[in-house]
């Protein structure tokens, strides 16, 4: 029997300096997008997608993340008194939403890093890894996709995207075969090899790793074994990519729209797409655009 993921590892120790100086005093995972941080997309979606548990990877000077989540009696008792009954609701939901565990990375020493710092929280079951910086807008949520392969193939999976060959440079890249699945050719795929920011002349394709992974509990012990990689810092590609020499591992080319809030184009089209989705706004703000002299 396959055994579940339950839990969701949420790395939140970065320094967010593509967004100073905004991020001086304010995590980059609370970023509004609208009216939502980013982290909350994320755990949103790892709640649709059957994971109630959620282990935070936090740093110094992210207290606010813990403050979102937990329950704010202060804000909820003024609420209260004035009969704002919707936001009361909505505020509630954020604290009643998930089992949040928080742990320490000391140091933002790669992705690699933060995941094993989760080591203790997750024990030795499979867990699944989310990137807030990627808000993926799909039907069917991505992690959910990613559950679907794992729960058929008792294996790790990642999130694969094709990006521009340009832009390989910024991601983990796979090498990779099709495998046939649920009646197609052009989703699954079987990783040979992965690569950390290769050059565009040295890449082995163009499918990159996105932010969502549904990973086994030897990643653990491969990222102990692991030196350091691209910029002196222990990369998640490097320790999947040992994990390799042992047991099979997937890309699924998800279905949906990522847009990497981490980036401030990518944040600014989030924000736009994602108020024109909105019942109390896209309607106003849909005439407010065709209204600007561009």
């Amino acid at each position: 029997m396959i055994e579940k993921v339950r839990k969701a590892v949420f790395p939140a120790a970065g320094l967010g300096t593509r967004f100073l100086p905004a991020t001086k005093a304010m995590p980059k995972e609370m970023l509004p997008l609208v009216d939502k941080p980013l982290i909350q997309y994320g755990v949103e979606e790892a709640l649709q997608s059957g994971v109630p548990n959620i282990i935070i990877v936090t740093g110094r000077g992210k207290s606010a993340i813990e403050d979102h989540f937990d329950v704010s009696f202060e804000l909820e008792h003024l609420l209260e008194s004035r009969g704002k009954k919707e936001l009361l609701a909505t505020v509630r939901a954020v604290s009643d939403m998930i089992n949040v565990s928080y742990t320490r990375q000391k140091e933002a020493l790669g992705l690699g890093h933060a995941v094993l710092r989760a080591r203790e929280l997750v024990g030795n079951e499979p867990f699944s890894v989310i990137l807030s910086d990627d808000v993926i807008d799909a039907e069917t949520p991505c992690l959910r996709q990613l559950l679907d392969v794992y729960e058929f193939y008792a294996a790790p999976v990642v999130a694969l995207m094709e990006v521009p060959r340009d832009k390989v440079s910024s991601y983990g890249i796979v090498d990779a075969e099709p495998v046939a699945h649920n009646g197609g050719r052009d989703r699954l795929y079987r990783i040979r090899n992965l690569v950390e920011k290769p050059n565009a002349s040295d890449a082995p394709s163009n499918l990159a790793i996105i932010g969502r992974y549904i990973l086994t509990p030897e990643v653990f012990k491969s990222l102990e074994t692991i030196e350091p990689g691209a910029g002196g810092e222990l990369q998640l590609t490097d320790g999947l990519k040992h994990v390799l020499r042992s047991r099979p591992i997937y890309g699924y080319r998800f279905e949906g729209r990522r847009y990497d809030a981490g980036d401030k184009q990518g944040f600014l089209e989030a924000t736009v797409e994602f108020a024109l989705k909105r019942h109390d706004l896209g309607e106003k703000f849909r005439s407010y655009l065709k209204g600007l002299t561009l």
